[in-house]
């Protein structure tokens, strides 16, 4: 067993970590209250290639593995935690999905993309569905060389600021999950529209829904086969929640690591606050579960560059790190004292931004029915009505 990076991702984990530091952590919370997209952050990223890390060289990407992919989205998260939401998470979502998709789908999109020239939106969730993926009520009905969709989505990250949105759609109402299949649509076409939510955090890459009446597509923009866009999405899932999990874990080991240096330095009781097991047990306690999360996410990023499966170990650590990170963040706030409580420290912003990572891609009760689906089986799943029937 190996736990230690090559010499090429080391290089990699430095040169975006220097990044992260220099251009993003300066801006995190400006852009927060700002409420903007730094378009040209991204632009710089795609100029470095830290976009779509993971796509193959013949479409234009890097060609790196799923764990040289975890190394830079844990890197930028450490800057700015709510911008690789989209910039590495829903970017990964989005490339591997552009993959599967026609030519001239690639050409017009996939490339610009990768050059951080166009942002993308990943829209599957609905208001009467997100769990229940399968269940969606957004239609694409065939329309000669054409399809023509309607619906709405919701709950859809950076979708104020994007460029375009892969959207999935029922293309046989009566097919359940087998129905449902991805479209590319350009957000600039006539029929779309969208409206933004005013969040919690996350405020840079402003979330909201999706509006489509009667929108027309050519069929080229349809992303692999008719009625396999489900399977595509469930397979970008167990990628992108262990990207989420760095996307976490690093914002909470920089608070840690910022605590530790501000306990060193405060006295009380004529003696530095670290002298104190009150306050130097809490934050050794979440550093030790916060490394040992952080390790089982690059097991399971390893178990894909291998061709396994890591749904078990992405359902594990999707529940534990947004959980475990909240819970280090908040204790890093109390032990800063009433200085932790203001905005002047960007302490709070994290712990409202990773708060939003325990819901993306399936929610903390979803993550653990993947794990008992893959320890215990199918037919002892809890909805699974055939076999109590």
């Amino acid at each position: 067993m190996d736990f230690e990076f090559s010499k090429h991702q080391k290089m990699i984990q430095k040169e975006v970590r220097h990044f992260a530091q220099e251009e993003l952590a300066p801006r995190y919370q400006q852009w927060d209250r700002e409420k903007r997209y730094p378009r040209e952050l991204v632009k710089k990223m795609g100029d470095l290639g830290f976009i779509g890390v993971s796509v193959s060289q013949e479409n234009g990407g890097l060609g790196e593995s799923f764990v040289t992919e975890g190394i830079v989205c844990e890197e930028i998260s450490r800057g700015d935690c709510s911008i690789s939401m989209s910039t590495n998470v829903a970017n990964h979502l989005c490339g591997g999905l552009l993959e599967q998709g026609h030519k001239e789908a690639k050409d017009t999109f996939l490339k610009p993309f990768l050059a951080g020239e166009k942002i993308p939106a990943f829209c599957l969730t609905e208001p009467g569905c997100g769990t229940d993926a399968a269940a969606l009520q957004t239609r694409a009905e065939k329309k000669g060389a054409a399809y023509v969709l309607n619906g709405e989505k919701s709950g859809i990250t950076a979708i104020m600021d994007a460029d375009f949105a892969l959207v999935f759609a029922k293309t046989d109402p009566d097919a359940g999950a087998q129905g449902v299949s991805c479209f590319v649509i350009p957000m600039d076409l006539p029929g779309v529209s969208t409206q933004s939510y005013e969040d919690l955090g996350c405020n840079a890459v402003v979330r909201g829904s999706l509006f489509l009446q009667d929108v027309e597509i050519p069929q080229t923009y349809l992303i692999g086969q008719e009625g396999k866009g489900f399977r595509l999405a469930m397979q970008g899932f167990d990628q992108s929640r262990i990207l989420l999990c760095l996307e976490a874990l690093a914002p909470a080991f920089v608070s840690l690591e910022e605590t530790m240096d501000y306990v060193k330095q405060r006295q009380a009781f004529g003696r530095p606050l670290a002298t104190f097991e009150g306050v130097s047990f809490p934050i050794i306690e979440h550093v030790s579960l916060l490394e040992a999360v952080r390790l089982l996410c690059y097991k399971a990023l390893w178990l894909r560059d291998q061709g396994r499966s890591s749904s078990k170990e992405a359902g594990m650590v999707k529940w534990m790190a947004p959980r475990f990170s909240t819970n280090a963040i908040r204790d890093c706030i109390v032990l800063h004292g009433h200085y932790g409580y203001t905005k002047d420290y960007p302490l709070e912003q994290r712990l409202r931004d990773v708060l939003a990572i325990e819901i993306a891609d399936g929610t903390s009760q979803v993550s653990k029915l993947v794990v008992h689906r893959e320890m215990m089986g199918k037919k002892f799943l809890p909805y699974n009505y055939r076999y109590y029937r």
